[in-house]
């Protein structure tokens, strides 16, 4: 009986680390460039950013070389600003964009950087399924270009592009 609970256990917490058959992490992917600050410049929306504007994602390395994450953004209905702080660790090797994040607890889910720039100035990000995209960016801003690009590729890979919430900053 033990062993069948940890087996539901171990299901259960690591039940949102798979990701889309549609993406693959970028490979020789850096973390001491991917650090910093990120802006969101689109998102699938869900519960926990609904309403909120001007969202940043932060990215610290942490002493037991994982990654501190501090997601911000302003929430417009209560007029005022949230923070989430969570940890992050690479699934596979550390040179592939493949993490898990947490925000509360044991629980973990995918962040998957399947698109990167050469420069690390903007990033398509997915999470274990097709409901869960961002596209991030250095500046609050980023040229038409990269919108269009990040809307095709991500259309092809089946993601509901009708859906998209572009953030104001």
């Amino acid at each position: 009986m033990k062993s069948w609970i940890f087996v539901i256990s171990t299901l259960f917490l690591s039940g949102c680390l798979g990701m889309p058959r549609e993406v693959a992490p970028v490979k020789n992917f850096e973390l001491e460039r991917y650090l910093g600050k990120w802006y969101e410049i689109a998102r699938l929306d869900h519960s926990f950013e609904k309403g909120m504007t001007k969202v940043t994602a932060e990215y610290f390395l942490r002493d037991d070389g994982g990654v501190s994450v501090i997601n911000r953004g302003y929430f417009v209905p209560n007029q005022r600003w949230k923070q989430a702080d969570g940890k992050a660790y690479f699934v596979e090797s550390s040179d592939k964009g493949y993490l898990k994040v947490s925000f509360f607890g044991p629980f973990y889910g995918s962040y998957v950087v399947f698109e990167l720039d050469d420069d690390y100035q903007y990033a398509f990000i997915s999470g274990p399924n097709l409901e869960y995209l961002w596209l991030l960016a250095r500046t609050p801003t980023v040229d038409q270009q990269v919108i269009d690009a990040f809307i095709t590729t991500v259309k092809d890979r089946g993601f509901n592009t009708d859906e998209l919430i572009f953030v104001e900053h």
